[in-house]
């Protein structure tokens, strides 16, 4: 690495900034030793781990910086597994500056980003996945995300991919004996069993795989884009969804130009929705550019909410539409504005209800459609935005599209870019074993495969790791941590 690890650290592990408290962190072998120097109180190397002792630390003539309490933990039971310190003083920057100053006069250098965690998986107090869902918690921004970092910093992801290289590991120690008796013919390793248990591993990485467009959506926020025509209610929708006037409304067609953005936390899963140009031939430049900027918007987000009136559109018009924003993998919800205008005896109606509306003679170009929107998995609902009528019940059906058949909550979900890539090699790698059975090519070839699967796993958790891997992902990290 690029530093000591050797060194004795410290950094501020609290936000910079005016506040109640600071607290200073030091890691490493001469933690308790400096601040024994600094530190008047009890003498902390006589004192038990996970204790708090109140004190004063002094500068070099002996003068008061601060009143603080000092938290000590021994090796190796500690975050770092180092002897660690941490000094809870007044959250003054000149206090806080002072004291880090003292301890670096002492002989302390400034932690580099990340570098405390880094210690503890170096240490053996953390696997890298471990590692990075530190990162991953300190960043949540909703309970899906505080979920997902905690399941994986308490080993979620670790322990499927040990349980996966295992039994890899376990068949790769009977193809390489054979190698060592290549010149008698002998198969230890059953190549059916072999078949059968890649494909078993194959599966389990592939739901993995899978996982992560969910995970990462959580992770960065669920983009959510509400298009449709000019006055289909769509920034309606959005105030409504909000419960705040956000979006200018009026009945002029193309007051919204240029995109309107609002996060909102539904259940704990953040959508980052987006409010668009209406979709149509524009009339000027400027309303040009607003509807090119709707279908690009549109393209590149995760859910579409398409609205439209149905008293006034039909399902070819709205397939026109979709054919310009729908992209493949995008979840859809038709919905319906406007319900507070609709004759009541349609509002249980489902994918058949506009044929009411429209020539009977159309019903069969109706029929096409729906049925291509059903193989697809749109959904539809209807709304009144500007009453606000079912759009709680929109709301719960956003959260069940995202979040509802992934059953996140009981299983490991991937949000890492990291991992999902080292999974997808895997994976590959698996599928040229296969290869190489069905073609029965010599066990040196399937045995090579075997590890370079193996390697891609072992990266995942760290058991395989790089010098510049491991710089990579703890120079994102804050630097108190």
């Amino acid at each position: 690495m690029a530093h000591n690890l050797k060194d004795t650290i410290i950094a501020l592990a609290t936000p910079s900034g005016v506040g109640a408290i600071g607290v200073i962190r030091l890691s490493g072998s001469k933690a308790i030793t400096l601040t024994d120097i600094a530190f008047k109180g009890k003498k902390l190397s006589k004192q038990p781990s996970h204790t708090i002792h109140f004190g004063t630390i002094r500068d070099e003539r002996q003068n008061i910086i601060d009143e603080v309490l000092v938290s000590l933990f021994k090796n190796p039971a500690s975050y770092t597994g180092e002897d660690v310190v941490e000094i809870s003083c007044h959250g003054s920057d000149y206090i806080i500056q002072q004291i880090i100053q003292r301890f670096i006069g002492l002989g302390a250098r400034m932690a580099n980003p990340g570098e405390f965690t880094l210690r503890a998986f170096l240490n053996g107090k953390l696997d890298l996945t471990q590692a990075e869902a530190v990162a991953d918690l300190i960043a949540s921004s909703s309970e899906s995300d505080h979920r997902i970092a905690m399941q994986q910093m308490r080993g979620g992801i670790s322990k499927e991919i040990e349980n996966l290289r295992q039994e890899l590991i376990d068949f790769a120690a009977l193809i390489e004996l054979e190698l060592d008796f290549g010149e008698e013919d002998v198969e230890f390793a059953d190549r059916q069993k072999l078949k059968d248990l890649i494909l078993r591993i194959q599966k389990l990485i592939a739901s993995l795989i899978e996982s992560f467009k969910l995970g990462n959506a959580i992770k960065e926020g669920i983009t959510t884009v509400i298009a449709g025509r000019p006055n289909a209610g769509k920034s309606t929708l959005l105030n409504a969804l909000l419960k705040e006037e956000r979006a200018i409304v009026s009945d002029i067609a193309g007051t919204t130009r240029d995109t309107i953005e609002e996060p909102l936390n539904i259940k704990g899963i953040v959508f980052r929705f987006i409010d668009t140009a209406g979709i149509r031939e524009a009339t000027d430049k400027i309303e040009a550019i607003g509807v090119e900027k709707a279908v690009e918007k549109a393209r590149q987000s995760s859910v579409l909410l398409y609205v439209y009136d149905n008293m006034k559109l039909d399902a070819p018009e709205i397939q026109e539409d979709l054919d310009k924003l729908f992209v493949e993998g995008m979840k859809v919800i038709l919905i319906g504005n406007k319900f507070d205008l609709y004759d009541r005896m349609h509002e249980n109606a489902q994918w058949n209800f506009d044929q009411n509306h429209h020539d009977k003679s159309k019903a069969g170009n109706w029929k096409v459609i729906y049925d291509k929107w059903k193989e697809q998995g749109f959904q539809k609902t209807w709304i009144s935005s500007h009453d606000e009528m079912h759009v709680n019940q929109l709301k719960d059906q956003l959260f069940e599209l995202v979040v509802g058949d992934a059953k996140m909550k009981n299983n490991t979900v991937v949000s890492n870019a990291r991992h999902y890539e080292a999974l997808q090699k895997s994976h590959d790698a698996l599928g040229d074993v296969l290869v190489g059975i069905d073609s029965g090519i010599t066990q040196d070839f399937i045995a090579m495969d075997i590890r370079r699967s193996l390697q891609f796993l072992g990266e995942i958790t760290g058991e395989i790791s790089s010098e510049d891997l491991l710089d990579s992902i703890f120079s994102r990290f804050c630097i108190g941590k």
